[in-house]
């Protein structure tokens, strides 16, 4: 991806890039965050050892396990400059969490065929995610509402495109954000001075 014409925002919530295993939550997170300038965090490693272990072994972590691991999650979204954060966030009691800690989260859906996701799974090795457990994520998936903000991304292109199909939707999404190019701050100070050096004589006005 070209970095020329990177997007800036004025504002900018805390970031979750969400789905199952697959899905591409840390390669597209990793470029999201540096498009828009700030760090990222990959939602696994605030696993537990346990949780880790059992995931690598093929058992599917039950609700037990993924309290202490959201709330780890949650402290991180709601520091003073929250990165860009890669977690599953499958059900809607796990977003819920989030956002009662940190209301202003947004939510970035990766979505895919399974067999998609399959053959993404195939090309990776990941320190713990077993491919067995993609069945039991897509089973416990459960779809954004519309009063969770949020946007939703395919993975049916590479993923330099979900980056940028992200920030075109992010722009469209988040209607006080300015979205500029990297030349655009100076061409705006030379604009001001422009202005700040006209006479008050020169300045259009209305006739009375």
């Amino acid at each position: 991806m070209e970095h020329g014409a990177r997007q800036r925002f004025a504002s900018l919530p805390p970031f979750i890039v969400m789905g199952v295993s697959g899905t591409g939550k840390t390669t597209v997170g990793q470029l999201l965050a540096a498009e828009l300038g700030i760090e990222f965090l990959d939602g696994d490693d605030l696993h537990s050892a346990a949780n880790k272990a059992k995931m690598a072994s093929g058992t599917p972590l039950d609700d037990d396990d993924r309290w202490p691991w959201l709330r780890a999650v949650a402290l991180h979204l709601g520091s003073d400059s929250p990165p860009v954060i890669a977690c599953s966030a499958l059900k809607r009691a796990y977003r819920d969490y989030l956002r009662a800690r940190v209301p202003q989260a947004f939510f970035i859906h990766l979505t895919g065929a399974k067999e998609k996701i399959v053959e993404h799974l195939a090309f990776r090795s990941h320190e713990f995610m077993s491919p067995t457990l993609v069945d039991s994520q897509l089973s416990t998936l459960e779809p954004l509402d519309p009063d969770e903000a949020h946007l939703i991304a395919p993975i049916d292109v590479p993923p330099d495109e979900v980056c940028r199909t992200i920030l075109a939707k992010l722009a469209e999404s988040l209607p006080e954000a300015t979205a500029t190019t990297d030349a655009d701050p100076e061409a705006a100070a030379t604009t001001d001075a422009t202005d700040s050096d006209r006479s008050p004589t020169h300045r259009p006005h209305a006739d009375h």
